[in-house]
């Protein structure tokens, strides 16, 4: 991908200012009162999930999941690793679960259907911050979502190519 421009998508002002919207959605929906654990999943969403947080106005709890479906690839392997799901209890807990891009539906798909089976939270929610509807293999849908995405392959914000890019604090895509 080194011999090709990279190219901005969503600039760093634009990005964060979504994210705040988006945490007024979440703010809306939740109210200020009611404690919420926010999910994490490792390494893709971080920065996102760093920056949605500072926004969130409820009592939160803050915790951490590590899946792939990517491995080095660009698409999915149609695999799911559970690298680590160690969770506290969550049974009757208000559960937002909180991931860079949705596009096949896969790992969200297997991650929710666990919080919601083995840890019996009160409610599961699903943020997302790129829903990339055209490439969904699964009948699932983000609750809240900052942006739409066609096929392109995405880098910056925590998204990455072959774990280089994340730290990128604008979104960009290769042409």
């Amino acid at each position: 991908m080194t011999d090709k421009k990279l190219k901005v998508l969503i600039d760093e002002k634009t990005l964060n200012n979504r994210i705040k919207g988006l945490a007024d959605e979440i703010n809306n929906y939740y109210g200020n009162e009611d404690e919420l654990t926010i999910i994490c999943v490792l390494k893709g969403a971080v920065m996102f999930f760093c920056e949605l947080a500072k926004h969130l106005k409820m009592p939160l709890k803050m915790e951490f999941v590590s899946l792939s479906s990517y491995g080095d690839a660009q698409k999915s392997s149609g695999k799911v690793s559970a690298l680590n799901l160690s969770l506290p209890p969550l049974e009757n807990k208000n559960v937002l679960v909180v991931e860079d891009i949705m596009d096949t539906g896969l790992t969200l798909n297997f991650l929710l259907d666990f919080i919601r089976s083995k840890c019996r939270a009160k409610e599961v929610k699903l943020a997302v911050m790129f829903d990339k509807k055209c490439a969904r293999k699964f009948p699932l849908k983000p609750d809240f979502y900052a942006f739409d995405v066609d096929d392109k392959f995405i880098v910056g914000f925590g998204l990455d190519y072959l774990e280089l890019y994340r730290n990128l604090p604008y979104i960009g895509y290769y042409e």
